[in-house]
């Protein structure tokens, strides 16, 4: 099972623009709030009709608007479970179920009755049957949600932020069930998140979505491990950037931290961040025997439990350059045990050790 997706939306003040392929696999969408994740599920499901482009699984036109194609929800066979799961409140976990069944015209009613029964064994919901959705709890909901999506037999599962209503214990609970169930859903998966963790547990690849575009795509392992760009670098969980200016093949310089670096490149850089890993305190006479070990004037720091922060410039450094300057605030995590090394001084080295630097295109 495939999609394959390329529309455009035009909702004024925001665009959504965005070239989407995925396979079987469980793709996630992970974007700021407001990136447009969530409207590009509502364009695939049909509740959103883009303004051109189109929509297809595998070779199954869903929407295309120069072929004036835009199938109803109920006939594109998506399944899509919302934040509040929509159950329908009056009903009950039975009847909840017998609405998934509705597309499904081919059944006869004893057959959909032995499919919802299927579902209720399947999804732990036996004993449940007459509850409504006010009797069960967060859980249980999602289960009857997800049971729902199921018995309509979707070529496509879709969840908008699933877990964002739960407490943190009862996440982790969930998430271990959904993930037995995207193990055995034989089609395509897209899960929209903004938390990183949840996305990486879940996920097989990861479209980056920023302002209504697609930033990057790329596996969960290589977007987290190299992140291409500020976007996928700042939601993978990097902390530490500057503006970067190219200057050859083996050097960059790094404008916020006022010093040319020894970093692989080209000339499409535009940022440096870190793997904080990889960064250590070293003394003055360390630092002129290594690459890429530049001075900071330590601003403040603030002493934590299980480590030190170190909020540093490069501001009014070296002279002659950068004085007036604006530089960005650049906040260290350090062990106590490094601490010790800079502790009471006015200025300190970092040495940014091989395979620190990662470069970003934009």
């Amino acid at each position: 099972m495939s999609l394959d997706m390329n529309i455009k939306k035009d909702f004024g003040g925001f665009v959504l623009d965005l070239e989407l392929h995925a396979e079987n696999e469980v793709l996630a969408l992970l974007g700021a709030s407001g990136c447009g994740k969530s409207m590009t599920l509502k364009c695939i499901s049909g509740i959103v009709t883009p303004d051109e482009g189109y929509i297809k699984v595998n070779d199954r036109i869903l929407f295309d608007s120069a072929k004036n194609i835009n199938l109803s929800p109920q006939e594109r066979h998506v399944g899509m479970l919302f934040q509040n799961y929509a159950l329908f409140p009056s009903m009950t976990v039975e009847q909840n179920l017998m609405t998934g069944m509705a597309t499904r015209k081919n059944l006869g009613k004893e057959q959909k009755k032995q499919i919802v029964r299927e579902m209720i064994d399947k999804f732990y919901l036996t004993g449940l049957e007459k509850h409504k959705p006010s009797q069960l709890s967060g859980g249980q909901q999602q289960r009857v949600a997800l049971a729902r999506i199921m018995v309509s037999k979707p070529e496509i599962l879709m969840l908008d932020e699933p877990f964002s209503a739960l407490d943190s214990f009862l996440r982790w609970e969930l998430e271990r069930e959904l993930m037995k169930v995207l193990e055995d859903f034989e089609g395509t998966s897209i899960i929209v998140s903004h938390n990183r963790d949840e996305v990486y547990r879940i996920s097989d690849n990861i479209a980056v979505i920023a302002d209504g575009h697609k930033d990057c795509y790329g596996s969960k392992e290589e977007l987290f491990r190299n992140p291409p760009t500020y976007q996928s670098a700042l939601l993978t969980g990097y902390r530490y950037f500057t503006r970067a200016e190219y200057i050859d093949p083996e050097h960059v310089r790094a404008l916020d931290w006022n010093t040319i670096l020894n970093c692989k490149t080209d000339p499409a850089v535009k940022y440096l961040t870190l793997r904080p890993e990889k960064v250590r305190v070293v003394s003055e006479a360390e630092a002129a025997d290594l690459d890429n070990a530049p001075r900071f004037r330590v601003i403040n720091s603030i002493d934590n439990l299980h480590e030190h922060i170190l909020l540093l410039t490069a501001g009014e450094i070296h002279e002659g350059y950068g004085a007036e300057q604006d530089f960005e605030q650049l906040n260290i995590h350090i062990s106590h045990e490094e601490w010790k090394k800079a502790e009471g001084a006015e200025c300190v080295y970092l040495h940014f050790e091989e395979g620190c630097l990662i470069p970003l295109t934009k």
